[in-house]
């Protein structure tokens, strides 16, 4: 029964950054549990790759939700990657922090200032690489924008390598609809609309796992991580004191059950999905529901699996002609040559294009004080992620609401750890978000009704025209919207008397000592944005006040 000082489970995003921060004391013993594989299949790197790996089972765990009411009964696909670096090798990479308020929310919610912006903002720039203040950078940046942003970390931020002409008269159309223009989402209040800048290295995808595990960890002798094996449930025993401590771990190998012990803490990483399993076949959750499943209640936290959020995206595709799109510039074995050569000589062009390449920011009325959508806009559309393009030139308008007041759960379906979890995000099942939905088409539709996109004479061809009242268009968009793959909240972080939350402001599960969980599953509100670098700025903190921790004796 090996023992190590700190075991984590889970090699994805915040995995990651904590497996290489704490493993950089040689006197501390680090293991790394991960239940996919090696991040070795091309179509990872190649950013555009995305296609290949949404739905694919060797990068996928291949998640779906319940039928969802707010969906008018569909089922979504729920792609959590399954392989080093987690979601951050399937997702769109694009770098984002959300805004200043969330973290002043945070603050409150929690109880802690630690969470305000100004903290979380210094440890944003603790890894961050910016390619604007790289030496001799082609957009040399301003005092404020070098304020905000780091350089010589390990989370590489870079200009996309590619533009369209749709999508720029796109950008021009918003601003004619009073969206400002905008060169940075990430000083705090993100208002504007711009082109996303992504994590990538000269046109290939920079997950979590080439940011923080290789090679630096890889060649730590105090550093062992072991692929292809599943957490069965955390070791728990009953203290002299009579407190609960996790001391380990259960794992399923392909050479059998072992027991791995920890000295002193357990990290859980697992994603706001996998953190949910793990716990819940471990006991730990609404004792109630998880004796009715068969599975022996440890520690009753009832907030464990609840209070999911995630952003639900309204996809509006529509036509447009006289210009190329890469609906039809992909058809033709010609248009194929022309994007595979340029990317071979130049590691430019659509075959470096993130999932979405242009965004924006607005608000779904003007009286709102903040920015509370955000628009991912694409030269290109499809039914869904992994169906075809469609066979005629086309861009999509996705657009989702930041701040969903929908609250959804996830739940094990029995004490097997092969069996998916039940996940059900209720996705606007409040009237507030139904009414928002109805507000970001209209926006939208406003937006494409500008002089700047007319040229292309573009048609709705998604959800189409028809009713305009706030119930048809919600319908509408329960018909097209879509997940854009941001689950959080699942076991938020809270106040002592919050009956809710299932960790402490520093990470720690309540009741149980030597256990945190460290992911995107710890966030009490969903941050305004894509939720990557969010999460890995919580490992950052956590990895600190973890080593703290333990150097005084208390981990």
């Amino acid at each position: 029964m090996p023992t190590f000082d700190h075991i984590i489970i889970g090699a994805g995003t915040a995995g990651s950054l904590l497996a290489n921060r704490l493993s950089a004391d040689r006197q501390c013993r680090v293991l790394l549990l991960e239940a996919g594989g090696h991040d070795d299949y091309h179509w990872i790197h190649i950013p555009v790759g995305y296609l290949h790996c949404i739905g694919n089972p060797r990068t996928d765990w291949l998640y779906r939700t319940e039928p969802e009411a707010g969906l008018n009964g569909r089922s979504l696909r729920y792609p959590r990657g399954k392989v080093l670096g987690g979601s951050s090798s399937i997702n769109g990479m694009i770098y984002m922090r959300g805004q200043a308020r969330d973290y002043e929310q945070w603050a409150d919610l929690t109880g802690d200032d630690a969470w305000r912006w100004e903290h979380c903002l210094s440890a944003f720039k603790a890894h961050e690489n910016h390619w604007r203040l790289d030496e001799g950078a082609t957009e040399p940046p301003d005092a404020a924008f070098a304020r905000a942003h780091g350089h010589g970390g390990e989370w590489r931020v870079e200009k996309q390598r590619l533009s369209w002409e749709i999508l720029d008269a796109f950008a021009q159309a918003a601003v004619q609809a009073g969206i400002p223009a905008t060169k940075d989402f990430n000083q705090g209040d993100n208002t504007g609309v711009g082109y996303f800048e992504v994590n990538q290295r000269k046109g290939l995808r920079w997950n979590t796992a080439k940011a923080f595990l290789r090679p630096t960890c890889f060649g730590r002798t105090n550093f062992e991580m072991w692929t292809g094996v599943h957490v069965q449930r955390l070791l728990l025993e009953r203290q002299a004191d009579g407190a609960m401590r996790c001391t380990g771990v259960e794992v399923r190998t392909p050479h059998g059950v072992e027991t791995v012990h920890a000295s002193g803490e357990v990290l859980l990483s697992a994603g706001s999905i996998g953190s949910v399993q793990v716990l819940q076949l471990s006991g730990i959750g609404d004792g109630a529901r998880l004796h009715g499943l068969g599975v022996t209640p440890q520690h009753e936290l009832p907030g464990v699996g609840q209070n999911l959020q995630d952003h639900l995206q309204i996809r509006s595709v529509y036509g447009v002609q006289g210009t190329r799109t890469l609906n039809t510039l992909s058809r033709s074995w010609w248009g194929k040559a022309r994007i595979g050569l340029e990317y071979a000589l130049r590691r430019s062009g659509p075959m470096s294009m993130a999932p979405s390449q242009l965004g924006a920011f607005a608000r779904s009325d003007p009286d709102r004080a903040h920015a509370n959508l955000e628009y991912h806009v694409q030269p290109l559309s499809l039914d869904a992620f992994g169906e075809p393009l469609h066979p005629f030139d086309a861009f999509t308008a996705s657009v989702c609401n930041l701040n969903p007041s929908s609250r959804g759960e996830v739940h094990i379906r029995s004490p097997r750890i092969e069996d998916a979890p039940a996940i059900a995000p209720n996705y606007l099942s409040t009237e507030e978000d139904r009414r928002v939905a109805a507000q970001s088409l209209r926006l939208t539709r406003r937006i494409v009704g500008q002089s700047a996109l007319a040229p292309f004479r573009p048609q709705e061809v998604k959800p189409g025209p028809g009713p305009d009242s706030d119930e048809d268009l919600a319908r509408l968009a329960g018909d097209i919207g879509t997940t854009i793959f941001h689950p959080v909240g699942t076991c938020r972080m809270g106040t002592a008397d919050d009956a809710g939350a299932v960790v402490d402001s520093r990470l720690r599960v309540r009741g149980i000592r030597g256990l945190r969980v460290v992911d995107a599953s710890v966030m009490p509100t969903i941050t305004s944005g894509n939720t990557n670098s969010p999460t890995l700025m919580l490992a950052e903190r956590a990895a600190a006040w973890i080593r703290a921790d333990a150097g005084a004796g208390t981990a």
